[in-house]
């Protein structure tokens, strides 16, 4: 029996110390926007590509990291439940149909800030450690 508990304590440690890892990923636009706020729904709509506007009608360019990045990872686990093969497969399956294109990729939380920052219309996520006055969080989960 002691074992058996030593085992579930030494997991129980592991999950908590991977969740305490994990960067605190927000999706921000650039403090200029006059986007303020977007449900979870919205959200999701404009980085799958379902709609290409804001709610106030206003152009929504979706920037991503690249694949395997672990703040993308994040990104698409915390807001949208989704992993990253079932992302990979739901692009393919768009872009396989004509339907559309994935987000313009950037390689890196830096260049993903400076791109929001730059241009109103864009939407993008970062960590919570970099945002600053030249960007606004648009939602949590």
């Amino acid at each position: 029996m002691n074992r058996t508990l030593l085992f579930v304590f030494s997991v129980l440690v592991m999950r908590l110390a991977m969740a305490t890892a994990m960067a605190d990923v927000v999706p921000i636009v650039s403090a200029q926007s006059t986007v303020t706020t977007l449900s979870q729904n919205q959200l999701t709509d404009i980085f799958l590509g379902k709609v290409s506007r804001f709610p106030n009608g206003l152009p929504a360019v979706p920037i991503d990291l690249p694949e395997g990045s672990a703040v993308r990872v994040e990104f698409y686990g915390k807001f949208f439940g989704k992993t990253s093969a079932q992302i990979r497969a739901f692009w393919a399956k768009v872009i396989f149909t004509g339907r559309g294109q994935p987000p313009r990729e950037v390689p890196d939380g830096a260049a993903m800030k400076k791109l929001v920052v730059q241009n109103v219309n864009a939407i993008g996520y970062v960590e919570r450690d970099m945002l600053d006055p030249s960007v606004k969080v648009l939602s949590e989960p």
